[in-house]
């Protein structure tokens, strides 16, 4: 195994800089797919039907995304890392084979749970290899090269899906995503073959844990299923049943004292639960607001989404700068406030006097936000976590993380159907959403302070 550099360095330097762009591509060949499917589903919907399916596009490939982290992320702990990676990346390629050959929504769903499961297990190998291959103090850097990352493909996926689409069909979208992963596939190896270590057979799961990760991937999708009904009574029984299936595995998979946010690990791993909750509960629902609640034009709905993007890479890079210095307590307490602040500035911008570049105003603030806060929660999760443990504490973060995504957007669906049902005005439930999202951004920046380790000093 080659070891990093003596000196800490430079991220460019020649000892990092292969090791960053494999890394690096990784999360874009992700980002790249999820970025041009959400454009074509509608195209996808009206020549295979089943609206009612539309949804679990996406559900499915949360609930694989949640069962390969945790999947990947540990076995990354007992097996060279090439292993859960090229694992992933065929689970991924295999399942947009899936979905550009699919003759029905329902085999179309099969193929974005093999995209979920070889995605997630994608990523949380990424994380583990910022863990093992760049030492602390550039890691604030990786990880605003990887916001960064994220920015091009909101910017391009979309137009090149959307061409794509129209001159060859939307199923060339899924097809010619296959060669892009098999080279991300060759690139990984090279770049990422001098991470790789012994197999530590006292990590390998025990029958408990598979069946802990398929009880929170079950209880998860009863929940999405109910929160994605019209009638009151079936979601509560499902959210009741779901609840009760899935959150004694979460307890399983996460680190002791994480439900109430037991200072350091424990408190890094809700914490960013909740923060995806708050920002993609109501990102779902700009779209929707922006044409329906305030009659624009769906231009703008795109113009005020990608502002986020811009100002989620410039926190990133913020955080880079300061991470020292400030820490990540603080970086995280000043970006949930942020984002906090944004959320009320969305809910505001309903009311029809609000002038609609208010809307970009918001999305500026929600973006920088996250920014600040999200990467401050990776480093405090490598710095705390067993050096041999790495992948199973980076799997735990980045489940919560879909998690909070996942049920964020449902939720929010639940609200909106719920006023829907109850009469409301559609600016009504919308307001509510974002208040909701808003009090989960404020947990945010109340839980920040429990980031402090209590018996190590290397995080602030």
């Amino acid at each position: 195994m080659t070891a990093p550099p003596a000196a800490p360095g430079r991220l460019w330097d020649p000892g990092y800089r292969l090791r960053l762009i494999g890394v690096v591509s990784l999360v874009t060949v992700v980002a790249v797919e999820a970025m041009a499917i959400v454009t074509i589903m509608p195209t996808v919907e009206d020549e295979l039907g089943d609206i009612y399916l539309y949804g679990w596009a996406f559900s499915a490939f949360s609930l694989g995304h949640i069962v390969g982290t945790i999947v990947g992320g540990r076995s990354a702990d007992r097996m060279p890392l090439l292993v859960p990676l090229m694992s992933g990346l065929t689970l991924f390629g295999a399942g947009l084979a899936v979905g550009g050959v699919a003759p029905s929504m329902w085999v179309l769903v099969a193929g974005r749970t093999l995209q979920g499961l070889g995605g997630g297990a994608v990523v949380a190998v990424a994380y583990v290899c910022v863990g093992r291959g760049f030492p602390e103090s550039l890691r604030p850097g990786v990880f605003a090269v990887m916001s960064t990352a994220w920015v091009l493909p909101s910017l391009i996926s979309p137009l090149a899906a959307s061409l794509v689409a129209d001159a060859f069909g939307w199923r060339w979208v899924f097809l010619g995503l296959i060669p892009v992963t098999a080279a991300v596939g060759v690139l990984g190896v090279r770049s990422l073959r001098d991470l790789s270590r012994p197999v530590d057979h006292d990590l390998v799961p025990d029958q408990a844990h598979v069946l802990a990760v398929v009880r929170l991937a079950v209880g998860t999708g009863l929940v999405l299923a109910g929160l994605s009904t019209d009638s009151v009574w079936l979601v509560m029984l499902a959210v009741a049943v779901g609840g009760v299936v899935a959150l004694p595995a979460f307890v399983s998979l996460t680190p002791p004292g994480t439900l109430r946010a037991a200072r350091g690990l424990p408190a890094a791993v809700i914490t960013r639960g909740a923060l995806t909750f708050a920002f993609f509960a109501a990102d779902s629902f700009i779209s929707l607001a922006i044409t329906d609640a305030r009659g624009s034009t769906t231009t703008v709905a795109a113009i005020v989404l990608a502002t986020s993007s811009f100002t989620w890479t410039a926190g990133a890079w913020i955080q880079a700068r300061r991470a020292e210095s400030w820490g990540p307590s603080r970086l995280v307490a000043l970006g949930g406030a942020c984002l906090a602040v944004g959320l009320v500035g969305y809910a505001l911008s309903l009311w029809p006097a609000v002038p609609l570049w208010c809307w970009g105003l918001a999305s500026a603030t929600c973006g920088l936000g996250m920014g600040l806060a999200y990467a401050p929660l990776s480093l405090v999760t490598l710095a705390q976590a067993d050096p041999d443990r790495q992948g199973e504490a980076t799997s735990s973060l980045q489940m919560t993380d879909m998690l909070g995504n996942a049920l964020g957007a449902g939720i929010g669906g639940a609200l909106v159907t719920l006023g829907a049902t109850l009469g409301q005005a559609e600016w009504v439930a919308l307001a509510e959403l974002f208040g909701v999202a808003a009090l989960m951004a404020v947990i945010v920046a109340v839980l920040a302070p429990r980031l402090r380790a209590p018996d190590r000093s290397v995080v602030a």
